[in-house]
């Protein structure tokens, strides 16, 4: 049946339904909620140990115990995950990055923590190396300094597969080697992980933004002048973010991911509407730096543009939003509900 054309103004209205807030609160099309929210969290060694990070105002890196007990607001507040990016010190640093899958690493080591004190709180795991070497790119490089993908793949798995030992419910590979979804996959059915999902980073770009997440995690002293433009995404392209995403998805990637947010809200709107599956969104570093900025200049509301952008995401598609608001959009959320 044909979508009949709305009679024109002045039978037609548009204004009439924004006149009160019912009605703007009945005929709102998309709802933002604690459960499309995930936390990232840095994470470092020690005890009582917590340090700022000064390109992202208000995020800290925390010592496993104190995580363990931020964690506990997480569940309160109704946010279902964290995702965790470990802060490794330097001397545990090398080129092939082997300390991603140490037993007992600072990740694994975090991950049992968190399981064992919050059992129902989601915990996801990056998959990537750039932690771990010392040329801060996220695989394995070759003389030329290139990064080798199959070579890298084998080391992915082998973090992967150390991760869900450590009772990850979800591990994340943001590294876009070719091929890796398949190779987890299979490597965590064999092991019996059958229930461990994968959040593939399927359409991770090259982007500008990553800068204070660099910081925070302490690779971008060793990645130096260097990009990562052979691996992650031309910020030119959409089309390839659909194969990208196509592909993770038939090798077993259960959700994916698009990173960075706001600038590629067209891709995410693309992979929901054109794929349908669970499509998550990570609102990156860079992006907090910036509204942290504006809002401590009084250049424009905090929490009201933290709410609207965290709604865009919504309303392109995102099912999940990795965000360093997660817990303030939260507890604001809370708030307004009385």
């Amino acid at each position: 049946m044909p979508i009949p054309t709305p009679r024109a103004f002045p039978a037609t209205r548009l204004r009439r339904n924004r006149a009160s807030d019912f009605s703007r609160r009945l005929v709102r099309e998309n709802q933002l909620t604690p459960d499309n929210l995930i936390y990232p969290v840095f994470v470092l060694e020690g005890e009582d140990q917590r340090e700022p990070v000064p390109s992202m105002p208000g995020v800290e890196r925390l010592s496993i115990d104190l995580l363990v007990e931020q964690a506990a607001e997480l569940v309160e507040l109704g946010i279902p995950a964290i995702a965790l990016f470990p802060v490794v010190a330097a001397e545990k640093k090398n080129l092939s990055g082997s300390g991603a899958w140490d037993s007992d690493g600072l990740a694994q080591r975090a991950v049992r923590a968190l399981k064992k004190a919050h059992p129902d709180l989601g915990v996801i795991t990056d998959v990537a190396l750039d932690p771990f070497t010392t040329h801060g790119q996220d695989g394995i490089i070759d003389s030329e300094g290139y990064v080798l993908n199959d070579v890298t793949v084998e080391a992915l798995v082998n973090q992967a597969l150390s991760h869900a030992d450590a009772g990850a419910d979800v591990v994340a590979p943001s590294d876009m080697m070719d091929g890796r979804v398949s190779a987890i996959r299979d490597a965590l059915e064999n092991a019996g992980y059958v229930n461990t999902r994968i959040l593939a980073y399927s359409a991770k770009y090259a982007s500008s933004y990553y800068g204070p997440f660099r910081d925070a995690v302490g690779s971008a002293a060793n990645l130096g002048k260097s990009d990562k433009a052979t691996y992650q995404m031309d910020p030119a392209n959409s089309d390839e973010a659909l194969h990208e995403v196509a592909m993770d998805l038939s090798e077993g990637a259960d959700m994916v991911m698009i990173k960075p947010g706001m600038p590629y809200l067209d891709i995410v709107y693309r992979v929901k509407t054109e794929l349908q599956v669970p499509t998550f969104v990570y609102q990156v570093s860079g992006e907090y730096a910036m509204h942290m900025a504006a809002a401590q200049n009084g250049w424009l509301d905090g929490e009201a543009v933290m709410m609207e952008s965290l709604m865009a995401m919504r309303r392109a598609g995102a099912d999940g939003i990795l965000t360093y608001f997660a817990v303030r959009a939260a507890r604001l959320m809370r708030d307004r509900q009385g």
